[in-house]
């Protein structure tokens, strides 16, 4: 368009206004990039051998009517969330055309060299919040980039390359953060390419993650090789993946004639890649051959490798291998190393471990000689479980399993002799092998008299099916201690003869043995046993008879369905069924006594610890929400069971988040109905090593502590964490199951949820990338704030948007403690839970202000927070004035505390920014590139490390420029601030913690002081919480500001050693080991020093 004119166009589905070459609109650089083949198929940017001609101009055409109305379309799916401002507004169905084109992938550096030589129009960011339009091109000598239209002359309207200091991806420069417009330019899609000796930023966006990461990696490319020979680029370089391929090729080809049939060559790509459509990979050679006019069902070795090159290059990988080896097409074991430490979060790696991983991903000979691994290695060793998102450490016990039974979540099964639904389903006793090597640790068990004297196991609506009691104890016998060694509980129902009764004692008595825990509690024990105690045990929970002589007696029905009647009767004179009880099933029943719950008050003052109480959901929900602080209280010292509502006539499953949120324990599960529900539980469940016991957070264990499973924001005491998850890929999605009248194309989007309590509940999902299951480029990023992450889930959904009947392709759940941060593939599962073969999601995972909990290498990052919008944790009011008096003193100390941690976290934000990297960039990534921008015009460092106090400063070494003035002043602030931090600590939180033990002096006196102020009822219950909700903050802040300290102590060691090794000491100052242990050590004495009051 030329300068001058103004004309209202549409641009990606939205109106936009341009004038003199300005763009605005409502969404930049997302999904604008739309090209027509002959077909009129849009297919997205066509990269040909050659390059792309100068005419051939990559931008936005009209959106057809129809295409943006279905584009504006909500998802055809319900939300999970209940309540409608959990979900995150403004995203809405969108539609993308990747830029990648079925014609030619980016495989290699020289395919973006020429994608840039033939350029694309990007949009050039302004500092005053003007976007402007441009066609950017690289010279064919490659020593400058040009733009056009511009009113500078021709010959400035470009920026040489070796101007160039660096390029960096995302909105994180200066310029794009003032833009008034920011808001609405993707993320994926934003570049900068920073310049001059002032490090100025010329600030880009493209139309699709996808072109930006060609420009990204073909500039980064140039910038490596500025002083030496293009080799590759020219194509005259033999690759890894080249002579691997070559290799494979030659040993098929047995005739040594250098062609092999198609067959064989079909064959052979799907060994090396599985997952491959077969179909796939024959068009593919077609095209091939049809491109140099050939005929034949022969295949030579360069059409094998230019065929696998194609099919088996995932564009997202190559362009993550270039940004991390240094712009070169493989890793060494130097990249490989800062790899693992600075994007997945490993610690105490060693070249060792890494010559390990090229040894067993690296395909090619040549590679493994060379200790390098290229892009197929590195894509192996991505796909393996090395690189699992789910933290291998939690696949093991980890947890405190010392704690008494009724402080953790116990892995629950309901009517677990069913295997369809509960009104017509048959007994099966495989019901007890499926629940039992899943992890189960809570069965069930309904007996019912049966013929010939034996008591057998029933579902009393299906009396044809029926199961002999021995027959169920001999199978729970063998595969009780399968998957986990931790007490397995017997929920025991029956509807038997005593005389049966006793058969059903003794068979248990004989097959269980040992096993068998009948130790009866005593009267002054006030907490349960833990389930280390109890390991290999089996717990039977029952009604139980009064201590006597008499053989049998008369207790309540344990009938659920005649139970939950009876409650939710209004009619106080509903009489209670009674049934006989024998004396010897009744003494196998020691620490789950099965009693009526009536309310809190008479639970709280008379219920001994070894009782539990049944709830319907109907019943827990209501305590749920009715009385939520007073659920959570008494579950800290009972056992709990939530049971399904018999009206579930479907056998459907209950959202065990609901109750969990209130501390019950045993969430009984319909095992035999999958779907969302049961995936929660089962995803739950796999944490601490599957075993069937997790452990609850500390808020709802400690005995005065306030927490409510309502709350809608901050829990008080935990630091709010924020989940950053970037969708890139998937791979080898198949169709829906149900989608039977639908052919084998899909149109796929993820949805990410997450579940947990009601402020933590969301869920966003990605654009739809129509018609491509096999490696659909999502390149979407979203934010979670998480209050509770001891309590959260996160869920991935691939759905279908173009469905016939079913949507679903498939799942991943998992507990939110258990994610591992950086690349990870997350392994699809299909709606009954079993793995899809090869099909998988591609994503990245990082979480910001992260604190007390976890490993300090994963955690901790931080995120900027002015004091204008810093929450401070307020202490209440509890209407007691001697205890107020107390809780006052603590009120400023509490606020230096958070002032102490933001600051430090501000600071290292500051430095952050001021590198170009995003908040959720490691420190070890701020220190790299910090240590580029320090540097004189002959690439030495033009600062030196100083220990001052033991603290790493830098300082310059003679003249430096302006912006690296500003830089050192970034930095110098940031170790102030920790070393604020790490020097106050202590003394702020002694305070605290005075605060907080004079204030638990109180606690025995609570009601006494309540009453003598004139407190009463509900005064005095608000009383009560105050005072629950104060000492709640005072230990979670002391926590808080503790792990802060650890981690400001972590962090400076982690400096001083970037700095060492990026050559940041004087000349003559010894050697840096010596230096670097020496001020290492220092900092852990007067740590220590400072810990013990020693001098």
């Amino acid at each position: 368009m030329a300068e001058g004119g103004a004309q209202l166009t549409r641009e990606a589905g939205a109106l936009c206004y341009e004038e003199d070459g300005i763009a605005t609109g409502n969404e930049l650089g997302a999904e604008s990039v739309i090209s027509v083949t002959r077909s009129g198929r849009r297919t997205g940017v066509s990269l040909h051998a050659t390059g792309v001609s100068g005419t051939e101009r990559l931008c936005a055409t009209d959106w057809d009517a129809n295409l943006l109305d279905a584009a504006k379309a909500t998802p055809r799916r319900s939300s999970i969330i209940k309540d409608p401002a959990n979900q995150k507004p403004g995203r809405k169905k969108t539609v993308s055309f990747s830029s990648m084109p079925s014609e030619k992938k980016i495989s290699s550096a020289s395919d973006c060299i020429s994608f840039m030589q033939g350029g694309c129009e990007l949009k050039k960011v302004r500092p005053n919040s003007r976007i402007y339009n441009r066609f950017f091109t690289l010279d064919t000598d490659l020593q400058a980039l040009r733009w056009e239209p511009s009113k500078k002359d021709l010959d400035k309207a470009k920026l040489d390359i070796t101007d160039i200091k660096e390029v960096t991806v995302g909105k994180n420069t200066e310029t794009f953060r003032n833009n008034t417009l920011v808001d609405q330019i993707s993320e994926e899609a934003a570049f900068s390419i920073i310049h001059g000796e002032n490090y100025e930023s010329l600030d880009l966006v493209a139309h699709s993650a996808d072109v930006a990461n060609i420009w990204v990696s073909g500039l980064r490319y140039l910038l490596s090789h500025s002083k030496r020979p293009l080799d590759l680029i020219e194509g005259n370089q033999p690759t890894l993946r080249f002579t691997w391929l070559s290799s494979v090729f030659d040993v098929a080809d047995v005739d040594g004639y250098g062609i092999m049939l198609e067959d064989t060559a079909v064959e052979l790509i799907k060994q090396l890649y599985p997952g491959l459509k077969e179909s796939k990979t024959r068009l593919k050679f077609k095209e091939i051959q049809k491109s140099k006019e050939k005929l034949t069902t022969r295949v030579t070795k360069e059409e094998f490798c230019e065929a696998f090159s194609e099919l088996c290059t995932r564009p997202e990988v190559y362009f993550l291998l270039v940004q991390i080896s240094k712009n070169k097409e493989h890793l060494d074991c130097q990249d490989l190393m800062m790899f693992l430490e600075v994007e997945q979060g490993m610690t105490h790696i060693t070249e060792e471990m890494c010559l390990d991983i090229i040894r067993q991903y690296e395909p090619s000979e040549e590679g493994r000689h060379k200790k390098c691994i290229g892009i197929d290695g590195f894509t192996q060793y991505l796909l393996s479980s090395e690189c699992d998102i789910f933290d291998p450490e939690h696949k093991n016990v980890y947890q405190d399993m010392t704690q008494p039974l009724s402080h953790y979540y116990i892995n629950s099964s309901h009517n677990t002799y069913l295997i369809e639904d509960q009104y017509r389903g048959p007994a099966d006793v495989n019901g007890y092998v499926r629940a039992l090597k899943m992890g189960c640790r809570s069965i069930e068990l309904d007996a019912s008299d049966g013929p010939d004297g034996e008591p057998i196991i029933c579902n009393r609506n299906n009396m044809n099916s029926v199961l002999s009691f021995h027959t169920v104890i001999e199978v729970i016998n063998k595969y009780a201690f399968v998957a986990s060694e931790y007490p397995l509980i017997l929920c025991l129902g029956h509807h038997c003869s005593v005389e049966q009764q006793k058969i059903m004692a003794q068979h248990m008595k004989k097959i269980f043995g040992k096993k068998l825990f009948t130790e009866p509690a005593t009267a002054t024990q006030l907490f349960l046993p833990s389930p280390e105690k109890l390991r290999k045990r089996i717990i039977i929970k029952g009604k139980k008879l009064l201590t006597g002589n008499e053989s049998s007696g008369d207790v309540t029905d344990e009938d659920e369905e005649a139970e939950m009647s009876q409650r939710m009767n209004e009619d106080d004179f509903i009489e209670k069924k009674l049934i006989k009880l024998c004396r010897q099933l009744s003494d196998l029943v020691a620490v789950c006594k099965s009693v009526q719950f009536k309310d809190f008050d008479f639970s709280m003052k008379s219920q001994k610890c070894w009782e539990i109480c049944s709830f319907s959901e109907t019943e827990a929900s209501k305590f749920a929400n009715d009385y939520p602080e007073d659920f959570v209280n008494y579950n800290k010292k009972f056992l709990s069971r939530v049971y399904p509502s018999p009206i579930r006539i479907d056998s459907s499953n209950v959202n065990p988040h609901d109750f969990w949120n209130c501390g019950c324990q045993i969430v009984a599960m319909n095992y035999q109905t999958p779907g969302q529900m049961m995936d929660l539980n089962t995803a739950w469940f796999s944490q601490n090593g599957g075993c069937g016991y997790v452990l609850r957070p500390s808020v709802m264990r400690d005995e005065v502590s306030y927490f409510s499973a309502n709350t809608k924001g901050v829990v008080p005491g935990v630091s709010p964490q924020v989940l950053h998850i970037k969708v890139i890929s998937g791979q080898n999605f198949p169709k829906p199951m149900g989608a039977c009248a639908k052919g084998d194309v899909i149109d796929p989007y993820v949805c990410i949820e997450i579940h947990g309590i009601p402020a933590d509940c969301a869920e966003q999902r990605t654009k739809t990338v129509p018609q491509n299951g096999d490696n659909p480029i999502f390149d979407e990023s979203f934010e979670f704030q998480v209050n509770l992450p001891e309590l959260a889930q996160v869920r991935f959904v691939v759905l279908d948007d173009d469905y016939i009947g079913d949507e679903f392709i498939g799942q991943y759940t998992i507990p939110y403690e258990c994610l591992q941060p950086g690349y990870r593939h997350v392994p699809l599962l299909t709606f009954v839970g079993e793995p899809i073969e090869n099909s998988t999601l591609f994503v990245h995972i990082a979480v910001t202000n992260r604190r007390g909990g976890g490993k300090a290498q994963k955690r901790g990052l931080s995120v900027r927070k002015g004091k204008k919008a810093r929450e401070y944790t307020m202490m209440r009011h509890t209407g007691i004035k001697t205890i107020d008096d107390v809780f006052k003193l603590a009120v400023h100390p509490l606020r230096d505390a958070t002032d102490a941690r933001e600051n430090m976290q501000t600071a290292i934000v500051s430095v952050k920014e001021m590198c170009g990297l995003p908040s959720i960039s490691s420190l070890k990534q701020c220190m790299l590139s910090l240590a580029s921008r320090l540097q004189n015009s002959d690439n030495t460092p033009c600062v030196s490390l100083s220990m001052k106090e033991n603290y790493p400063y830098l300082e310059p070494v003679g003249a430096i420029t302006e912006v690296q003035r500003k830089l050192l002043a970034a930095y110098d602030l940031m170790i102030q601030e920790s070393k604020f931090l790490i020097e106050a600590a202590d003394s702020i939180h002694e305070k605290i913690a005075r605060c907080h033990k004079e204030g638990m002096e109180f606690h025995e006196e609570l009601h006494k002081l309540g009453t003598k102020e004139g407190l009463k009822g509900r005064k005095l219950s608000k009383a009560a919480e105050g005072f629950a909700w104060n000492i709640t903050v005072l230990k979670g802040q002391g926590d808080l500001l503790r792990n802060a300290k650890n981690e400001a102590i972590e962090n400076l060691k982690q400096i001083q050693l970037a700095c060492l090794s990026c050559g940041f000491c004087k000349p003559g100052s010894g050697p840096p080991e010596t230096k670097h242990k020496r001020g290492l050590q220092a900092i852990q004495e007067k740590d220590l020093r400072e810990a013990y009051g020693k001098t």
